[in-house]
């Protein structure tokens, strides 16, 4: 992976979105902001593929150059929350044992949630019912039938706090007090055997 200082995010754009094309399939997103890596940048890179009439979605954090300790814990977390995410998206479970399995490891690692941001029903659709919220209550929602897919998507925010703003691009999201943030995501079919991860390397 490109992931160099100085590198910047419209460079990794184009890289991402051959890569996709060279496996025949479409980028759901594109056109990032310019801006060039720095050391120590917290990066989280989100991608989407459309091939054949069906959307796939992924998310990893990275920390270029020298990682601070506490921004590969803030991303270890968030893997740990997505893991436990996964295994709750069992059928016969409901949505919110999934929501509450992300929100449990982010609350009791003392980080904060976007409030309104989470995982998603994706299919022929990038973007579809149901929305999965990245906490909850157990026994709680939607029960989750084989067949159902979600993104499964934790976010956490390093300082504990919830508050975050939109920039004027309408996608970038910023912690209110310029604390650092990650994400990480899966796509992920629920089955009769247990939950599938489409989207594992």
């Amino acid at each position: 992976m490109t992931h160099a200082i100085g590198v910047s995010l419209e460079e990794l754009d184009e890289i991402a979105a051959q890569v996709i094309r060279d496996d025949g399939a479409k980028p759901s997103f594109l056109h990032y902001r310019p801006h060039r890596l720095r050391d120590g940048d917290l990066v989280s890179i989100d991608a989407g593929a459309y091939i054949d009439g069906w959307h796939g979605d992924a998310a990893i954090s990275y920390v270029v150059g020298e990682a601070d300790p506490a921004d590969l814990e803030l991303i270890a977390t968030n893997e740990r929350a997505l893991a436990a995410g996964i295994a709750a998206a069992q059928a016969g479970n409901q949505m919110g044992d999934i929501s509450h399995a992300i929100g449990t490891v982010g609350r009791e690692a003392g980080y904060g949630l976007l409030a309104h941001h989470g995982g998603h029903g994706i299919g022929r659709r990038m973007h579809e019912d149901p929305h999965l919220p990245n906490e909850g209550k157990p026994g709680r929602g939607m029960r989750l039938k084989p067949g159902l897919v979600l993104a499964i998507e934790p976010m956490f925010i390093a300082d504990g706090r919830d508050g975050y703003r939109i920039d004027d691009d309408g996608w970038t999201l910023r912690a209110v007090r310029g604390a650092r943030a990650a994400h990480v995501e899966h796509t992920v079919a629920i089955t009769k055997e247990g939950p599938r991860v489409l989207t594992m390397l």
